[in-house]
């Protein structure tokens, strides 16, 4: 079976190097995208767990502290400092704003207490000691040092992180909170929400905590319909690499006629047919996905915000090229097990 199918492959390899060729194109492409889908999943839990906190505490009736428009006085993260079972609170500014660099960028804002929950770790420089300073995430081009326009206000880079991406990819910008309020709320002491260590106990009635989870699912939450239109169009992407490649062994099959009615003349299994398609088709679709891991990093370059590939993708890759090359060999399985031994010996 394998000396049939590696002879089958030498004889037809012009034909079944393009499907190779082809196939990881769409791979690529397809592991591209999906690495998208990774990227934004993985986007969400890591910016929750940048700020620190086990809870968050935010109006009755709000949403969640990143997509809520029912902001609370900032002082009352003392009230919730107070409460028992509670380390520490600190109120943030979560918005969304405008970076002036070239071209002009659309960021996340994020205010914070300086020194407190939701400063943000560090890849490079300082953290924000004063007002009128800045740390950016990796997305924004700016070295440190620079005065950068955030929102309309001037602000000096002191430090660079190189996480912070979440709402498709968009970097964040960290600042101050007093310098937060001042760009959303005209100088308001207002906050979106308090960051929480520990697990309040006893709340006011005008305020609700939310769970990190809870706050990670309301994040998501506007995300949805974009990822499941990644998921989709990957989905069909695999699809047309497997036609690809059934197409490719079923036009193998058609010429293989006289081959498999000998076969079955001679007596030969129907595992040696089957097995020496399926083979071919598994090689094709397992070649491919080697290529594959090329394509999708160069296709990578050219997307909005970075591909995330890893084991994961690797796995996920192997798993459905394997997938792919045996849904791929049905139809020319159905094919040759269906050839009358009488083709063998002339007959129609």
């Amino acid at each position: 079976m394998w000396l049939i199918s590696a002879r089958n492959l030498e004889f037809r390899s012009r034909r079944f190097v393009i499907a190779i060729v082809v196939t990881a194109l769409v791979f690529g492409i397809a592991l591209a995208i999906d690495g998208m889908r990774r990227a934004v999943q993985r986007e969400t839990p890591e910016i929750v767990a940048n700020f620190g906190a086990d809870e968050w505490v935010v109006a009755r009736g709000a949403t969640g502290p990143f997509t809520t428009t029912r902001v609370l006085d900032a002082s009352t993260a003392d009230e919730v400092r107070n409460a028992p079972g509670v380390k520490n609170a600190d109120p943030v500014v979560l918005s969304r704003t405008v970076v002036a660099t070239d071209p002009i960028k659309d960021a996340n804002l994020v205010g914070h207490v300086l020194g407190g929950l939701g400063s943000p770790s560090l890849s490079a420089g300082r953290a924000v000691r004063a007002p009128g300073e800045a740390v950016i995430g990796d997305g924004v081009n700016a070295e440190l040092g620079v005065r950068l326009v955030i929102g309309g206000k001037a602000f000096k880079v002191v430090g660079q992180t190189s996480g912070g991406r979440y709402y498709f990819g968009n970097p964040t910008v960290f600042i101050g909170l007093p310098d937060a309020q001042e760009l959303v709320f005209k100088g308001q002491p207002l906050a979106m929400g308090i960051a929480v260590e520990g697990h309040a106990q006893r709340l006011p009635k005008s305020l609700a905590a939310l769970t990190n989870t809870e706050v990670e699912d309301d994040l998501n939450r506007p995300l949805a319909a974009g990822v499941q239109s990644i998921v989709v169009t990957a989905s069909l992407l695999w699809l047309i690499a497997a036609g690809i490649i059934g197409l490719i062994v079923y036009l193998s099959a058609l010429e293989r006629l006289r081959d498999f009615a000998v076969f079955k003349a001679t007596g030969a299994p129907s595992r040696v047919i089957v097995g020496g398609l399926v083979l071919q088709a598994v090689f094709v679709s397992l070649a491919a996905a080697a290529l594959a891991l090329g394509v999708s990093r160069v296709v990578g370059l050219g997307l909005p915000f970075p591909s995330q590939l890893g084991v994961s993708g690797i796995t996920q890759l192997v798993v459905i090229s394997l997938l792919v090359g045996v849904l791929a060999s049905l139809a020319g399985v159905r094919r040759a097990l269906t050839t009358d031994p009488a083709v063998a010996f002339g007959g129609s």
